[in-house]
This record gives structure tokens, C-alpha cells and sequence, in this order.
């Protein structure tokens, strides 16, 4: 991800400050296809559209979010403790088994998103459908309700009435 990310990134044309002040249409053209890198002295200064910055901020966000949750995952699965007061404590309802499939959910939208850009949004509903199972496994609520031994009532087709009768009167 690295490689392709620093290739996507640094792929760009460099634009000294005095080309940006003298044609500064040229250059935001530019920026519209893909990042340019203005240098001024000895510095370098990105210009790309806010809508690549928001994505690569969100890629190195949800990055960060799976290094997290699979951290904590393998920490579980090797019978260490995690913390309380660690974000994925919920993940300590699963088995070992139930971590190693969580982690291959991961790993498989983290290839995703590599490859499509829109795809970063799978990470987060894998994470949060996880997260949910968790809470519905910790929950005494849901466990009373599954081992309620309350015999079920088969229910009978409704009546249709027929209206015929009643309208020709």
C-alpha cells in the first residue's frame, strides 16, 4: 500500500513558485488532473483537489483503525489480556476462531480499498458489523430471550371476509 500510495502521491509535476504566480490558471489545471508540487527555495508545497486530501486523510485514518482491530485481534487469539480501557475491548466476546475470521474480513477490504478508492467505506461496515455482533453476544437481554423456553403459537391464516354479500342488498 505504501508503494502504491507514495507513487500516487509523488507522481506529480513539480511547479516552481514563480511558474505558479505566473500562470496560475495553467497550474490549478493541473491540480485538477492529478497532485502538483510547487517548490519555493528549498521547500515543497502540495496543491491538489480537497476532495484527494479528504481521501487520503480517510485512508490513513481507517489504516490506522485496522492496525488497531487486528492488533488487538492477534493479541487475543495468543491469549493475551487487552485493556478495558482499549477501544476494541468488545472484540474479547469472540473466540479464536471468530478473530481469525474477523482479521480475513479485514485484511480483504483493506486489498479492496487499496485498488478502488470508494471502497474504504467496506473497512468501516466491517468493523461496525462486528462491533454489533459483539454487543448483541455481551448482551443478558438477547441471551435471556434465545434460551427462552416459551412454547411458540403457530399463527392461522387471517379470515378474508367476502364484501359481496353485503353490497347487493
Amino acid at each position: 500500500m505504501l508503494s502504491e500510495s507514495s507513487r500516487l502521491i509523488y507522481g506529480d509535476e513539480l511547479i516552481t513558485a514563480t511558474e505558479l504566480n505566473q500562470q496560475p490558471n495553467r497550474v490549478l489545471d493541473l491540480a485538477m488532473e492529478h497532485p502538483v508540487t510547487i517548490t519555493r527555495n528549498d521547500q515543497h508545497f502540495a496543491l491538489l483537489r480537497r476532495e484527494e486530501m479528504t481521501l487520503w486523510v480517510k485512508a490513513a485514518t481507517l489504516s490506522l483503525t485496522v492496525f488497531e482491530v487486528t492488533a488487538a485481534a492477534y493479541r487475543l487469539r495468543l491469549g493475551e489480556a487487552i485493556s478495558s480501557a482499549n477501544p476494541y475491548y468488545w472484540l474479547t466476546v469472540f473466540d479464536s476462531d471468530e478473530l481469525s475470521e474477523l482479521i480475513a474480513e479485514l485484511e480483504k477490504a483493506y486489498r479492496l480499498a487499496e485498488s478502488e478508492s470508494g471502497a474504504w467505506n467496506q473497512i468501516e461496515i466491517v468493523i461496525h458489523e462486528w462491533h454489533e455482533s459483539a454487543k448483541a453476544i455481551a448482551s443478558p437481554e438477547l441471551a435471556a430471550a434465545f434460551s427462552d423456553e416459551i412454547d411458540e403459537v403457530l399463527l392461522t391464516p387471517p379470515q378474508i371476509e367476502s364484501t359481496t354479500e353485503s353490497t347487493q342488498v
